[in-house]
């Protein structure tokens, strides 16, 4: 019988990347979205059957965040989270033979805003505000299912850096327009991943069968803003990189209906359950990443 994998929420950057790694490895991709071609969220029987007799489940369903929260966005992400994982935990309860591993997304923006340490999922500091209520929602959906045969993970999702797409290409922008300097105070704590560590823990966290709970999902060495746009600079061989204050980056998030959030609010994460169970990362050092994804 041939290996089976359930991507839901499948069709956005990370979705179509572990999509094409999957399908390279042999596996057969089933895909739940809102897209006509795939498995609809509300063809609960089809989802059953796709769920039965598969390797394991990889949820990364959600509207984006890159968006203004205005009431009606707010309701959607957090109801396009919730609601998903809940529609996959009862899909589960009635697979005859479940998969083995169930990984829901979750977020690194669960922790608070820290610039005095970092955060680790045994002393990390749960924070305030609309996206950590929404990431708390998400958690607590996915581990309120009672799953005997399957093991649950959250991935505490950092950043995602990787070629074709994400938050690189306005970073590529900002820079190659003399714009990548640092984004406000510039002492924010940036905490990234490189997509292929994603797939490389997603592996991992499949073949380690005790393995279960919530992991940080990000490169052991988070960096500052002002580190990060300097690599960037460095790498993209652009001399000039002017500075965008807050009050700028507030008139600017306006104009494209996004929030200030995704680049002021102080990430530092670090991945210490993975370290400890001997996950090796592929891409630690943001100056490698950076340029392995650009060049």
């Amino acid at each position: 019988m041939r290996k089976k994998i359930v991507l839901a929420g499948g069709t956005g950057f990370i979705g179509k990347f572990l999509e094409d790694k999957y399908r390279a490895l042999g596996y057969d991709v089933h895909i739940i979205s809102r897209q006509e071609q795939h498995i609809s969220w509300n063809n609960h029987k089809e989802i059953v059957e796709a769920i039965d007799h598969s390797d394991m489940l990889i949820n990364l369903a959600g509207k984006s965040v890159d968006c203004r929260y205005n009431e009606k966005n707010k309701k959607e992400i957090l109801r396009s989270r919730t609601e998903t994982t809940r529609i996959l935990g009862k899909a589960l309860k009635k697979c005859g033979n479940p998969p083995k591993l169930w990984i829901n997304s979750s977020t690194a923006t669960i922790y608070r805003h820290a610039e005095d340490r970092p955060m680790t999922e045994e002393s990390g500091e749960i924070g305030t505000g609309f996206s950590v209520d929404v990431a708390k929602e998400w958690e607590k959906a996915l581990f309120s299912f009672q799953l005997p045969q399957t093991r649950q993970v959250a991935l505490r999702i950092a950043i995602v850096l990787g070629p074709g797409g994400g938050v690189m290409t306005p970073f590529k922008n900002l820079v190659r327009f003399g714009l990548g300097g640092v984004q406000g105070p510039g002492n924010q704590m940036f905490s990234w991943i490189h997509i292929e560590d994603i797939f490389g823990i997603i592996q991992f966290l499949q073949e380690r069968k005790e393995l279960n709970g919530v992991f940080n999902c990000s490169s052991p060495h988070p960096v500052t803003n002002r580190e990060l746009m300097a690599q960037l600079r460095e790498t993209m061989n652009v001399k000039i990189g002017l500075p965008s204050p807050k009050w700028l980056l507030e008139m600017g998030a306006i104009m494209i209906k996004t929030e200030t959030e995704l680049i002021m609010k102080s990430r530092w994460v670090i991945p210490e359950r993975l370290e400890r169970a001997g996950y090796t990362f592929k891409h630690k050092d943001i100056g490698q990443a950076l340029a392995h994804i650009l060049k």
